[in-house]
């Protein structure tokens, strides 16, 4: 299947355009290094794709020599790196309920991943589920960093855990001692997820700072930003893919032919689809895949027919894509389908 459209908002980016900035890192040639377009970030978008921003994580990493780069983003979050997820943790009345905010709110920062909390008598476990499971150790391990960073401000104290333990094998360059002073304990590598154990009395934990008069106002804004992005999505993303449909049967499909289609130009078509959490390419592969099954389901299209409608150069092209959205060939796919429909 293509991938789930994901974006980052602009204030979740801001933290690694910092940490990049301090040591020397110009926006443009941290851009240019992940092999993004050297303007991209100036001016800043509202909102950028994940798998970019993921690049950018990356880049930071090789133009700093930092190993341990993801960490260093991670400590430079703040209250406003969440937008009003953020402020919605700031009026929760102890850890436990800004945890089980974080389940609900999430999203409205990033498309990154998923936290889940676990409670079984006094042990509770906070696992966060990447959405990117192949990215490099900086995604995961500046996510850690900024929880342990916002939570211990939260809090007013340092909040260290019982356990801590990353998927991705040990890096040859960690550095146990920087892992222990950002994260407050040194992880296991290597484990079948990312998750963070401790005791489960610290969820009662009262925040000092919270105003917890805010928090209905603040919810009931966070609840209407969650079905304005779905509404966004549903509108923006579906426009685009009904002109990527209609294009599709009569020539190539262009980023700029569909932005001039639907009256837009092609940086404004970008921005919209990236606020809905989606990029052209994604749409382009969801719009295709959807095709190519009804395609397929038709007998007397060959493979090089479907190809050509389906806007690729060479059978070759099709069969590569197909294998990626379905994980089969269209051929094994084809057979399967037909011989459910006798």
């Amino acid at each position: 299947m293509p991938a789930t459209p994901s974006r980052v908002t602009a204030a979740y980016l801001q933290p690694l355009l910092e940490t990049a900035a301090a040591l020397g890192i110009a926006p443009s040639a941290l851009a240019q290094a992940a092999g993004l377009a050297p303007d991209l970030l100036d001016p800043l978008p509202d909102a950028l794709a994940a798998s970019d921003y993921i690049a950018l994580l990356d880049a930071g990493s090789r133009l700093a020599r930092d190993p341990h780069f993801g960490l260093h983003v991670g400590e430079r979050v703040r209250p406003g790196t969440y937008s009003v997820y953020g402020l919605v943790l700031l009026a929760c009345r102890d850890i436990g309920q800004a945890l089980e905010q974080t389940q609900r709110y999430e999203q409205l920062a990033h498309d990154l991943g998923r936290s889940r909390l676990d409670a079984h008598g006094a042990h509770a476990r906070y696992t966060w589920v990447s959405h990117y499971p192949h990215a490099s150790r900086h995604l995961a391990e500046s996510v850690f960093a900024g929880i342990r960073t916002f939570g211990s401000w939260l809090a007013g104290r340092p909040l260290a855990p019982r356990a801590l333990a990353f998927a991705h094998l040990r890096p040859d360059d960690a550095d146990p001692a920087e892992y222990a002073r950002v994260l407050g304990g040194v992880p296991a590598f290597g484990a079948s997820a990312h998750t963070v154990d401790f005791d489960a009395a610290l969820l009662a934990l009262p925040l000092p700072a919270a105003d917890t008069a805010m928090y209905p106002l603040l919810q009931q804004h966070a609840e209407r930003l969650l079905r304005e992005r779905a509404q966004a999505a549903s509108g923006i993303v579906a426009q685009v893919h009904a002109a990527i449909v209609r294009t599709l049967a009569r020539e190539p499909v262009r980023l700029a032919g569909i932005a001039a289609e639907l009256a837009l130009s092609p940086r404004t078509l970008q921005r919209k689809l990236a606020d809905a959490g989606a990029t052209f390419q994604q749409v382009l592969d969801a719009a295709r895949y959807a095709l190519a099954m009804d395609y397929l389901r038709q007998d007397g299209l060959s493979l090089v027919d479907i190809a050509f409608l389906l806007g690729f150069q060479e059978q070759s092209a099709f069969t590569h894509a197909f294998r990626e959205w379905s994980g089969v060939n269209p051929g094994a796919w084809r057979e399967r389908a037909l011989a459910v429909g006798r």
